[in-house]
């Protein structure tokens, strides 16, 4: 059974919960997306495999998960390469609050936003993501503005950040 972390506004531990249950009622817990680009500036997303328990089917941020220690780094360095199949070294660049309706669960996270530089082609488990592809930030954001439902609500709040404050792009 895996657990997440629940925290406060503040993302001080407060303690932890099966994460179906917690994505069920709607608590706040601590997650982190990663955003990986290239030496061009092309973002790496990935389409989410249509058997994970949530948003299947649609595109998002290269690899997002729960960290279970402090090492939030070191954890997402780690996941990165268990889902898209490549490491690289990863540092945060901001973190926010959401709450989001998916489906019948809630996204409420506290989400550490990383990024990261590869070039090359990941190797995806396909237990995870069924597809990949780069882009660049001026094509996502078209292609976001057009079909807004191919991508997951999180991401496109992510991207809606990162455009607003040309924090990464």
């Amino acid at each position: 059974m895996k657990k997440v972390i629940l925290v406060d506004e503040n993302d001080n531990p407060i303690g932890e919960e099966e994460k179906i249950k917690a994505h069920e009622e709607g608590k706040l817990h601590r997650c982190f997306s990663i955003l990986v680009f290239n030496s061009k500036g092309d973002l790496l997303i990935q389409k989410r495999a249509k058997s994970k328990y949530h948003s299947g089917g649609l595109w998002s941020n290269t690899c997002c998960s729960h960290p279970l220690t402090k090492d939030i780094e070191k954890e997402a360095k780690e996941r990165l390469n268990e889902e898209i199949g490549f490491a690289c070294d990863v540092k945060e660049a901001f973190g926010f609050i959401y709450n989001l309706k998916v489906g019948k669960l809630y996204e409420h996270e506290f989400n550490h936003v990383l990024t990261g530089v590869f070039d090359g082609d990941p190797k995806p488990n396909t237990e995870e993501a069924e597809d990949w592809k780069w882009v660049s930030p001026e094509e996502l954001k078209t292609d976001i503005s057009l079909h807004s439902e191919k991508y997951t609500p999180w991401f496109k709040l992510i991207f809606q950040k990162i455009e607003k404050d040309k924090k990464m792009i």
